[in-house]
């Protein structure tokens, strides 16, 4: 189980990773595509699943619990799209690198469990990772690297906090109930939202419809189901670790897709050749260590 659940998670990754590039690609602020994102998400689920019936048997307060937790994700979301409207989809997706180092002290914390020096020990690569990126980036993208890293802290509490719930109902059911408390979250925001920014597009066009529906289908309904099976029988940590792959995957998508090697220095690829290094090296130390 462990094999397939690694296997899982790294197919939602991959995923994951053209989220950034469809983000890009989409013409509407990031308040209004994770409107979007979420909307076709839950319509798609209740409509082709019969979801619905089992989460009429949950308890209310666990029902409340996923709600919360989805409008964590929706944070997550709002920075993570921010960044990339703000900068580029390259410095959004490597800024969630460093969520193995916190997690590797947030996860240990909130479940009153020993903190893993190997676990702690590749986080700190992480570190020296994002010098080197920040470093190379240019005075004008470094607003949107203080998105990208507040995206990351929010992404770590949303892991460990799903991973305290991820046993008391199948994976579909989780999702959906957190896309919902998002949504409910979203659309609460919105008209504040459009007050302040009169000007800002609503409705997609014929093309932000096309990568709507592939960022909602594929990159969220898929890869989140995928992602909260491989939870069950991963730490947060782990799943965290891991994670940090999407960054490697975006960036050579937006290399090849956006164009966006012309903006990056060879110090931001030794960064994140650290990251890699890190990730990789997580099972065998694991194996080794973890006893």
């Amino acid at each position: 189980m462990i094999k397939r659940a690694y296997l899982e998670l790294h197919i939602a990754v991959f995923l994951f990773g053209f989220t950034a590039i469809l983000g890009h690609l989409i013409q509407l602020s990031a308040v209004v595509l994770v409107w979007w994102r979420v909307l076709i998400a839950v319509f798609t689920i209740l409509a082709f699943t019969k979801t619905w019936s089992k989460i009429r048997l949950l308890p209310r307060r666990l029902v409340v619990q996923y709600f919360g937790i989805g409008c964590i994700l929706m944070g997550h979301w709002l920075c993570f799209y921010g960044a990339i409207k703000w900068e580029n989809a390259s410095v959004a997706l490597i800024c969630l690198a460093t969520t193995s180092f916190m997690s590797a002290i947030l996860e240990p914390l909130m479940n009153k469990k020993r903190i893993k020096w190997f676990e702690v020990s590749l986080g700190i690569i992480i570190i020296p990772s994002m010098f080197f990126i920040g470093g190379s980036l240019p005075k004008e993208l470094t607003s949107g690297l203080w998105l990208g890293l507040m995206s990351a802290v929010l992404s770590v509490f949303f892991t460990v906090i799903n991973k305290k719930l991820i046993s008391k109902t199948d994976p579909l059911s989780i999702t959906l109930l957190e896309f919902i408390g998002g949504g409910i979250f979203l659309t609460i925001l919105l008209p504040f939202y459009r007050y302040f920014d009169k000007t800002a597009l609503f409705l997609p066009s014929n093309s932000d419809w096309i990568y709507l529906i592939i960022l909602a289908l594929v990159c969220t309904n898929i890869a989140y189901v995928l992602a909260t099976r491989a939870l069950v029988h991963l730490s947060a940590f782990a799943s965290n670790l891991t994670i940090n792959l999407e960054p490697i995957y975006g960036i050579l998508m937006a290399i090849v897709l956006l164009k966006e090697d012309k903006q990056l220095s060879p110090a931001f690829y030794i960064g994140a050749a650290l990251i890699l290094m890190a990730v990789l090296s997580y099972p065998i130390l694991k194996k080794r260590f973890d006893n």
